[in-house]
């Protein structure tokens, strides 16, 4: 069975692995059919991605088609089409009792600390999987996991109907996060370096787009709040700029969420956040968004959006990599097809 492996940094191959066994009764064997290439497989390629071990399968984006089931699966047959849920945790420790799985004291996620979907074949519990409906394509369904990604953003930031948003990054997590915002009724602006970028996010729905090259952003914030400030402000970027940008943009009681990885230092004046009493959260992974982002691809509202930009076979996959690398503003989504055709 063929597998893609970052060995080191910057040096991937495809290679023969063992074909993946059932050993536990609530396991399910599952055939590949596409997986996305995020920007945390690009890190663990860069050898950057502070969480991850090498060598490693990567691959946390992905759909495909039940094989075999263990003796003691009931919510899955051979045959179904189901996505992953990448996160793994014990379900006892103190995160798991608050309802935060996915910052559990044990977590182990699929395709960064432990081997992923960039495989024809792998073997998971059936509570990581959820059923897709069958008339929902595989090139829609592996955008699943990104946009729960979207929806814990969200969320983490008490988004409601009718309240202001910033989202600073007009990529594809910042993309996933517009489209989770505006199913909920907000008013949304984003910014961005990119005019092609911004463009998409307006065809997608933005209420106004802010290209920082050309425009201040806190300008922009003001004008189009009439100084009040947004309520919530997410940043996409995770520099640590936008991080402080994002602090000076919401208005009194905002909400500020970061999806950092970043370890470097930043300074912050404590009196903006005390005076405004902000509330300044971290959003990693998800916690129980699958089944309804679930729900809103296979009743075609996150459908046919056009992220998927570029697809490549999984024999092609190191050149994939190294396209995105050569060409970021020609990317949006990329992913790669390791088994079945589409729906």
């Amino acid at each position: 069975m063929k597998a893609l492996q970052v060995m080191k940094p910057f040096e991937m191959a495809l290679i023969d692995v063992a074909e993946p066994v059932i050993t536990n009764s609530t396991d399910v064997l599952v055939q590949t059919a596409y997986v996305g290439i995020c920007g945390s497989d690009m890190h663990i390629y860069h050898g950057s991605n502070p969480l991850a071990t090498l060598p490693r399968i990567p691959g946390h984006e992905v759909v495909g088609r039940v094989l075999e089931v263990g003796q003691e699966v009931q919510g899955l047959k051979v045959g179904d089409k189901v996505v992953v849920e990448p996160i793994r945790y014990c379900g006892e420790c103190y995160a798991c009792r608050k309802g935060q799985p996915n910052v559990c004291e044990q977590l182990s996620v699929f395709g960064v600390h432990e081997d992923g979907g960039m495989r024809e074949r792998f073997v998971v519990a059936e509570k990581q999987l959820h059923k897709v409906a069958d008339h929902t394509p595989f090139e829609e369904a592996v955008l699943i996991e990104p946009y729960t990604i979207g929806a814990q953003a969200v969320y983490r930031g008490e988004l409601q109907k009718g309240e202001t948003l910033l989202i600073q990054g007009a990529g594809p997590i910042g993309i996933c996060i517009l489209k989770m915002a505006k199913l909920m009724d907000a008013r949304v602006m984003i910014s961005d370096l990119d005019p092609a970028k911004l463009s998409y996010a307006k065809e997608l729905g933005a209420d106004e787009v802010v290209n920082i090259k050309e425009q201040d952003l806190l300008e922009a914030v003001n004008q189009w709040t009439d100084g009040v400030g947004v309520n919530v402000s997410i940043d996409a970027v995770c520099i640590p700029l936008t991080f402080k940008q994002s602090i000076d943009a919401v208005s009194v009681a905002g909400r500020v969420v970061v999806l950092s990885f970043g370890e470097e230092a930043i300074e912050l004046a404590p009196l903006p956040i005390t005076k405004k009493e902000l509330s300044i959260k971290g959003s990693r992974l998800q916690t129980f968004q699958f089944e309804n982002v679930v729900k809103l691809v296979d009743a075609g509202k996150l459908q046919k959006q056009g992220l998927i930009t570029h697809t490549f076979s999984l024999h092609e996959a190191k050149e994939a990599f190294e396209y995105i690398e050569k060409n970021p503003n020609e990317v949006r989504k990329v992913i790669l097809k390791v088994g079945e055709k589409g729906a």
